[in-house]
């Protein structure tokens, strides 16, 4: 009797493992197609966005005087930095979760870059931020707000809005990667956004403060960023000469945060979430 010899074994193929440009790609529109199926994500950066700007225009906005120009041409592009900086919280909450719930872990299992799962949703959360950005334009064309300057200057603007964004998630991906809950994330983040974007140029100018918060609220980078987007927008008049030297060139000091923050928060997120990702 002959034994019949097995057919051999077909080599199996060698999988490439993705870059780290697709596998941010494929991360991002995962957390995308997370929005897509709980549209209730949105409500921060629709109805809140909404609420915000008719908050301040008609309840608060016919007690605050601003020189030079209407309250409603002064008071969006202060909300709409305030939407960029509560981006950091955004990208905080959803990191934690998905460490919470084993989702990194899975990412880890699969040959992808690491980077990639930053990367990925820092720029969902950029995309999730601008939505609200894109909201609070429209409402405030409905209520009276205009851009009164070029197209290049209110690219510019946005542009400046975008990188002052990208820089504090890399905040938030800090923090996400150092608490251990969603709740510690969420009541951290808003204690410390909420007096970053009040104490500031945002809602009501600094010449009204103590002088001591007027300080602090002229040399707060988010009023360099606040009164850039002004003056490219043609939303106010430029700070006078005895306010803060970051106020007088502000678009300078915009970038020069943004790139600051990013040195800093950057590389402390990158360490962070390696050291939990091998908890």
């Amino acid at each position: 009797m002959t034994l019949t010899q097995a057919p051999p074994r077909p080599a199996r193929p060698q999988i490439a493992p993705p870059s780290l440009l697709r596998a941010s790609a494929t991360i991002v529109w995962r957390n995308l197609v997370h929005i897509r199926r709980m549209p209730e994500m949105l409500l921060d950066v629709t109805v809140q966005s909404v609420m915000f700007v008719l908050l301040f225009a008609y309840v608060f906005g016919g007690a605050i005087a601003v020189a030079g120009t209407d309250y409603k041409e002064f008071l969006l592009p202060g909300i709409m930095v305030q939407t960029m900086v509560f981006s950091s919280a955004i990208v905080a909450m959803g990191l934690t979760s998905d460490l919470q719930k084993g989702i990194v872990d899975r990412f880890k299992s699969l040959p992808i870059p690491r980077s990639a799962v930053l990367v990925g949703r820092s720029l969902s959360s950029l995309i999730h931020s601008s939505i609200g950005v894109a909201v609070m334009g429209l409402t405030g064309l409905l209520v009276g707000w205009r851009i009164r300057n070029g197209f290049a200057d209110a690219v510019l603007a946005v542009a400046l809005l975008l990188l002052f964004g990208f820089a504090l998630i890399w905040l938030g991906i800090w923090v996400g990667s150092l608490m251990r809950t969603v709740e510690a994330v969420q009541g951290f983040m808003f204690t410390v956004m909420f007096p970053l974007t009040f104490v500031a140029n945002t809602f009501a100018p600094p010449e009204s403060m103590p002088s001591w918060l007027r300080a602090i609220a002229e040399w707060n980078p988010v009023s360099a960023v606040t009164q850039a987007c002004r003056e490219l927008w043609g939303n106010g008049l430029p700070a006078g000469p005895d306010a803060a030297y970051q106020l007088q060139h502000p678009v300078l000091f915009s970038i020069g945060w943004s790139l600051l923050l990013t040195a800093v928060f950057a590389p402390l997120a990158v360490a962070a979430f390696r050291r939990r990702s091998r908890d």
